[in-house]
């Protein structure tokens, strides 16, 4: 049996996927290639926003018709945020041909659905014998293992801090932090796998362990990760304003594994609108904050996020983000139009009255300023070493592409075999999204008919 899962969405889902294909192939049931079709076909949803939830739905239209049509003893399932921790029964009467609907984060429907009823129970067992590896209890899908660089590892599920536009406390449910030991043992497990760099996971990272009383928070578990070897690299994300304390980021700054690398958005750039979105900080204490990871942490990169267009945002108060985004020139900006989620209190509560081409003028703007930040910021690399972790080689555009500590995209030219390796490059190309390096001294020559700036890169 082969399968093949369709992942939407965010890196939690990610993860999510990544660990159904594992218990998949302890089954017995191997990827299937692009070419090949596949027997058990999973769909993992997103529905942060329409156009991801769109996706989706599309896609599963056009498995539901082949399996309709062609294939009626395919297994079809649906995972993620659009099945939720409470079930969808609007979903399963839309569907009934599928066969597995599945929480986030719980592939345990699909492994009961193909052992009860298509006996792989005894098959499993083999398969599991024959995956076994010493010391390792987590086993990464076949297609990963030995070749994946960089892994994420989910420390908390669900979220319990209910931002007015945010569906995710209603489809992953309440906040809960996994044990430091559970986490340790998956990083040990990835590391021996090959993997080098690790970016733990939460809908709010930065309130890892608050659930538990008395419990560890992120500071402590960072300091376990980091002592793990074999582990190069720790990133997290995503973390908020209220819990991004001094004492973490002083944490962050000791310890040498943890990049200089802060996701922490913004949302918008007026106390009222952060207020309707029950964000629980103000535009001062953003600006605050931002100042001391600089302080604290130099260097730093900081990543924010943006909604433009939520119900009742004026001229004047989207003024105020790009204000606030044209002061502290963050390194990167993921910007999204506001769309209602059904559910959520301000699909209930707000009426959605900014038009959707005013919502698109707006991205633009932010989107304009965003790329002559950007570009301003990695224009100061040029010339400079630094150091990036090779991820993979885009054979289209013949390049090694990596990342710096910060998170900024890397191409090196070489043709030597850097995959997972740490390398120091000197850049010599800068554009908004991404830069060029070479080896130290290996940079060509610019002959009479070569242009000594390189090509921008789009990707």
């Amino acid at each position: 049996m082969k399968y093949r899962i369709q992942t939407f969405g965010c890196q939690m889902n990610v993860a999510d996927s990544q660990r159904l294909g594992s218990e998949l192939e302890k089954l017995g049931v191997n990827a299937a290639n692009e070419t090949e079709p596949a027997d058990v076909l999973v769909v993992n949803t997103c529905v942060v926003r329409q156009s991801a939830e769109n996706k989706a739905y599309n896609w599963l239209q056009r498995i539901i018709r082949e399996k309709r049509e062609e294939r009626p003893d395919m297994v079809v399932g649906i995972m993620g945020c659009m099945v939720g921790v409470k079930g969808n029964k609007k979903l399963q009467q839309a569907f009934p041909e599928v066969d597995v609907f599945m929480a986030p984060s719980d592939p345990v429907p699909m492994v009961d659905f193909l052992e009860n009823r298509l006996g792989l129970e005894t098959e499993r067992s083999l398969i599991a014998e024959r995956h076994a590896m010493q010391d390792v209890d987590f086993v990464l899908p076949v297609q990963d293992r030995d070749n994946l660089v960089s892994a994420h590892v989910p420390i908390v599920y669900g979220c319990s801090h209910a931002c007015t536009f945010c569906i995710i406390p209603f489809r992953r449910g309440i906040e809960r932090s996994r044990p430091v030991g559970e986490i340790a043992a998956e990083v040990r497990d990835l590391a021996a796998q090959g993997v080098k760099e690790v970016t733990l996971l939460g809908q709010i990272v930065d309130r890892y362990g608050y659930d538990v009383p008395d419990g560890p928070r992120l500071g402590d578990l960072l300091r376990v990760i980091n002592d793990i070897d074999g582990i190069e690299r720790i990133r997290f994300l995503t973390g908020h304003p209220n819990y991004m304390t001094d004492e973490l980021l002083e944490t962050i700054a000791e310890l040498p594994k943890v990049c200089e690398h802060i996701e922490v958005p913004i949302q918008a750039g007026d106390d009222e609108v952060l207020a309707n979105m029950k964000r629980g900080y103000t535009v001062q204490e953003y600006r605050e904050l931002a100042h001391r990871i600089r302080r604290i942490i130099p260097d730093a990169a900081i990543h924010c996020d943006i909604i433009v267009g939520f119900p009742g945002e004026t001229d004047e108060q989207f003024q105020g983000t790009y204000d606030i985004l044209n002061e502290l020139r963050l390194d990167k900006v993921h910007l999204a139009r506001y769309s209602p989620r059904p559910g959520t209190v301000s699909h209930r509560r707000m009426k959605d009255d900014v038009p959707e081409s005013e919502k698109r003028r707006r991205y633009r703007l932010l989107e304009e300023l965003q790329a002559e930040v950007q570009t301003e910021i990695n224009a100061k690399f040029l010339g400079q070493t630094l150091e990036i972790l090779v991820e993979e080689r885009d054979e289209v555009k013949n390049r090694w592409r990596g990342r710096t500590r910060t998170n900024k995209l890397v191409f090196l030219e070489d043709d030597g075999d850097w995959k997972g390796k740490l390398v120091n490059v000197e850049i010599a190309w800068t554009g908004p999204w991404s830069m060029i390096g070479y080896l130290p001294g290996k940079k060509p020559a610019p002959t009479e008919t070569q242009s000594v700036e390189l090509p921008v890169i789009s990707i």
